[in-house]
C-alpha cells in the first residue's frame, strides 16, 4: 500500500480501516474515493470531474446478473457526492446506443436516449461524460481536471510531451466537445494503444482508471504527481515564470485598503443587468501572475479547459490602473473605467455575434466575471457568493495551467468557435433552465446592525433565506462568534461574514463596510437596528444616560447610514435604508424621555435621509415595532423592571400585558420585524420610500395618521 511519503505534490488520503468497513461495496467504494478526490483541489475543481465504477446486479424484470454503471450524475460535485447524486445505467444498453447515433451533428439527441439505458429509477440525470466512461471497459473509472495534467494538456507540445513523460503509457486524444463521439474516440485509443493507464484529453483533463477504487486512485494520483513533479522541475529553466516581475504588490494592508475602496465601483459596473456579488482574493499565484510582464499577452488568450470558462467567462478584464491610484475620486475614476467597461461588452458581444448558431441561445450577461486589478489582486463578480467564489477558484486553476504550459512549452487556449460551442451548448442553456429560479434578495448584500442576536438576527436569517448575503456584526465578540458558527451550519460559510461594530465608533462603522466590499463587493441593504433602552423617571435620568442613548440610536444611525451610503453611491444601483424605530417614537409614555425622545428623533431623520436620498434611488423606510420581547438584549439592563414598574405590572406579566392592550391582542416576536423588513425591500415596494410600518399587535395611539 501506498503512503502520505510517496506523494509531494497531491494528498494520499486513503484510510484502508475507513474502506475496510465498506465491505467491498463498489458503489460506496466509488464514493468514498470520489470524496477523497474531490478534497484535494490539486485533483479537480468544485464540480468538475466524474467518477464511476461498474459492478454486476440483478436485473428486476430478468433476475438475470447484468452490468450497472453507477457515475457522478449531471451537475454534482464528487467532493460532497453521495448515491443520491449518482446515475445507474445498464452497460450493454449505452453501448448499444452506436447503433442509432448519426454522428456529430446529432450529439444532442443522444443525452436523452441515457435515458432508456437507466437502471436505477432514484438515478440523478446522466451527464455528457456518461459514453467516455461507458466505453472503457475497466471496472473504475476516474475523469479529473487537476492544473498539472491540464498545463501539459494545453500546451502546444502537449501531445509529445505526454509521450515522453510516461513512455507511451499515457495516450492521447485531441481536443473535442464531451459527448458520445468522444467516448467512442477513447474507446479507439485504448483498441489503439492497448495497456495503458491512462487518456490525455488535449486542453481539456484526464482519464485514468483500475480494476478497483483502490488501484483507480492510486494510478490517478501517480500520474498527477508525475506531471506536477515535471512542471516543477522546469519552472524558471526555460524563462522567468510568466516573463519575469513587471511591478510590485502594495502591501497587504495597502492591497485590501485599495481593494475595499474600489470594489464597489467594480460591482457598480458589474451589476448593469443584475445585482452581482463579488469576491476578492490577493492569492500569491494571482499576485505573481497580474504583476508579470507576460500578463497582457495571456490574459486575454482566455482559457482552454471548458469546466474554467464556462464560470470564468472566455477572459478577463485586467485594469489599467495604478497599485497606489487614486481612488478617492469616484467620479474620476469612474470616468477612468467606463471605456474598459464598455469595451469588454463590446468585446463580448462581438464574440456571440461572431460564434453564433442559427439556435443558440441569446447573449448572456456581457459583462467581465474576472476583473484583474495589477499590485492589487482579482476580484470576480456573479449571482450569488459562492457561484463567485468557485469562478476565482477556477481562474486560479487556469493561473496555474498557463503557468505550467509556459514553463514546459507554449499555453494554448480553446479556439473561440469551440469555446463558444461549449459556452453557449444547448444542453448547458437546459442545464441553466432548470436551476432554481432566483430568489426575492438574490444578489443583495445586507448589513444589519446589532445581528447576533434578537431582532437583528432574526432579519439576518430571513434575508438569508430570501437569497441575501449579509454582514452579521455586534459589539460582543463571543455573542458574534456563536452567530457566525450557527449561519455557518444553517446557511454554508458563503451565506455571511462578520464584524466588530459598536455603531458609536466611526472606525468600525469603515472597517464593516470594508469588511462587506472585501468579501461580497458592497452593500445594498442597511437595517440600523442596533440600539439599548433606558426607562426612568425625569428626576432619575443622567447625563450619561441621554449621551449613551442619542449616541447609540440617533448618531449611530446616522454615521452608519452615512458610510453605507457613500457605498451605494459608488455603486450607483439603488439601495435601501431601513431603520428599527419604535412604537415610542410616536406615542408618549411614562418613565420614557430619554428612549422616546431618541427614537423620534430617529423617525424624523429617516424622513429626512428618505427625501435627500431619492435621487440615487435609495429607499429609507421605518420599522416600528413595539414589546418584542424574545432573545432581545433590550430588556436587559433594568428595562424590563422600568417597565414594569411604570405600568404597575410584574416583569413575568409584561409580556401578556403588552399583547391584551394591542388591537389585535397579539405577542410581537422577532420574525414579525423580520417579515416587515423583507417587505420592503423584496420587491414590491420598490417605489416606496420615507413610510413607516408599524408591526405592534396594533396599538392604537401609535397610528400614523
Amino acid at each position: 500500500m501506498k503512503t502520505t511519503a510517496d506523494f509531494k505534490y497531491v494528498s494520499y488520503l486513503w484510510d484502508d480501516a475507513a474502506a475496510e468497513k465498506l465491505n467491498g461495496n463498489e458503489v460506496d467504494l466509488l464514493i468514498y474515493r470520489s470524496n477523497l478526490l474531490g478534497a484535494d483541489l490539486r485533483l479537480t475543481n468544485y464540480g468538475g470531474g466524474n467518477t464511476s465504477c461498474k459492478t454486476m446486479a440483478s436485473d428486476p424484470l430478468t433476475g438475470e446478473e447484468t452490468e450497472v454503471m453507477w457515475i457522478k450524475g449531471s451537475g454534482g460535485d464528487i467532493g460532497t457526492l453521495k448515491k443520491s447524486g449518482l446515475a445507474a445505467l445498464y452497460v450493454d444498453r449505452l453501448r448499444s446506443l452506436k447503433n442509432v447515433y448519426r454522428g456529430l451533428e446529432f450529439e444532442d439527441e443522444m443525452v436523452e436516449l441515457f435515458n432508456h439505458c437507466i437502471y436505477d429509477l432514484n438515478s440523478k440525470a446522466p451527464s455528457i461524460d456518461t459514453p467516455l466512461h461507458g466505453f472503457l471497459p475497466f471496472k473504475h473509472i476516474d475523469h479529473l481536471h487537476p492544473d498539472a495534467a491540464i498545463a501539459i494538456a494545453a500546451a502546444k507540445d502537449g501531445k509529445r510531451i505526454t509521450q515522453e513523460l510516461f513512455s507511451g503509457s499515457i495516450g492521447w486524444v485531441d481536443w473535442q466537445r464531451p459527448g458520445f463521439d468522444l467516448g467512442l474516440k477513447l474507446r479507439e485509443c485504448l483498441d489503439n494503444n492497448p495497456g495503458i493507464r491512462g487518456i490525455m484529453l488535449g486542453s481539456h483533463g484526464l482519464f485514468t482508471w483500475g480494476d478497483t477504487a483502490y488501484e483507480s486512485y492510486i494510478n490517478t494520483l501517480e500520474v498527477i504527481e508525475r506531471c506536477a513533479a515535471y512542471l516543477e522541475d522546469n519552472y524558471g529553466k526555460k524563462a522567468p515564470v510568466f516573463g519575469g516581475k513587471k511591478i510590485e504588490s502594495l502591501s497587504e494592508a495597502g492591497r485590501k485598503k485599495q481593494a475595499a475602496a474600489i470594489a464597489p465601483i467594480l460591482r457598480g459596473f458589474c451589476s448593469s443587468e443584475r445585482h452581482m456579488v463579488g469576491h476578492f482574493t490577493d492569492d500569491p499565484r494571482v499576485l505573481e501572475f497580474i504583476n508579470s510582464n507576460d500578463l497582457n499577452r495571456l490574459a486575454p488568450m482566455g482559457t482552454s479547459c471548458p469546466d474554467h470558462f464556462l464560470r470564468t467567462k472566455i477572459s478577463p478584464l485586467v485594469l489599467e490602473l495604478e497599485p497606489d491610484e487614486d481612488l478617492s475620486d469616484v467620479k474620476a475614476i469612474k470616468e477612468k473605467l467606463q471605456p474598459a467597461f464598455e469595451a469588454y461588452r463590446k468585446m463580448y458581444t462581438a464574440y456571440y455575434e461572431n460564434c453564433k448558431h442559427p439556435n443558440s441561445p441569446p447573449v448572456r450577461d456581457a459583462n467581465p466575471v474576472i476583473i484583474l486589478y495589477p499590485g492589487v489582486g482579482m476580484f470576480s463578480f456573479s449571482k450569488d457568493k459562492q457561484t463567485t467564489r468557485v469562478a476565482s477558484e477556477f481562474y486560479i486553476n487556469a493561473i496555474n495551467v498557463m503557468k505550467g504550459a509556459e514553463a514546459v512549452s507554449e499555453y494554448t487556449s480553446l479556439p473561440r468557435q469551440e469555446a463558444f460551442d461549449i459556452e453557449y451548448w444547448l444542453l448547458e442553456e437546459a442545464k441553466l433552465q432548470r436551476m432554481p429560479k432566483p430568489k426575492a434578495l438574490s444578489g443583495r448584500i445586507a448589513l444589519i446592525t446589532g445581528s447576533a442576536g434578537g431582532i437583528g438576527k432574526a432579519i439576518a436569517k430571513k434575508f438569508v433565506e430570501e437569497g441575501a448575503v449579509v454582514i452579521l456584526n455586534d459589539m460582543n465578540a463571543e455573542r458574534l462568534e456563536g452567530a457566525g458558527e450557527e449561519f455557518k451550519k444553517q446557511f454554508g460559510k458563503d451565506s455571511y461574514a462578520t464584524a466588530i461594530l459598536d455603531v458609536t465608533k466611526q472606525d468600525e462603522i469603515d472597517e464593516a463596510l470594508n469588511i462587506a466590499a472585501l468579501a461580497f463587493g458592497g452593500v445594498d441593504i442597511v437595517v440600523n437596528n442596533a440600539g439599548l433602552s433606558i426607562s426612568k423617571s425625569i428626576g432619575d435620568h443622567t447625563e450619561k444616560d441621554w449621551n449613551l442613548l442619542y449616541d447609540v440610536l440617533v448618531k449611530g444611525q446616522f454615521f452608519v447610514t452615512q458610510a453605507a451610503v457613500k457605498v451605494m453611491q459608488k455603486q450607483a444601483i439603488g439601495g435601501d435604508v431601513i431603520n428599527i424605530v419604535s412604537k415610542n417614537a410616536l406615542v408618549s409614555g411614562p418613565n420614557n424621555a430619554g428612549y422616546g425622545s431618541a427614537k423620534a428623533a430617529q423617525l424624523h431623520l429617516s424622513r429626512l435621509n428618505a427625501a435627500e436620498l431619492g435621487a440615487d434611488g435609495i429607499r429609507v423606510n421605518v420599522v416600528n415595532p413595539d414589546a418584542v420581547i424574545s432573545d432581545s438584549n433590550i430588556w436587559a439592563g433594568g428595562w424590563a423592571e422600568g417597565r414594569a414598574k411604570a405600568y404597575g405590572v410584574t416583569v413575568e406579566e409584561l409580556p401578556a400585558y403588552y399583547a391584551k392592550r394591542t388591537l389585535l391582542n397579539q405577542v410581537i416576536l422577532p420574525q414579525d420585524i423580520a417579515n416587515a423588513c423583507f417587505a420592503f425591500v423584496g420587491g414590491l415596494l420598490d417605489k416606496s420610500t420615507g413610510n413607516v410600518l408599524n408591526v405592534d399587535g396594533g396599538v392604537a395611539m401609535a397610528f400614523v395618521r
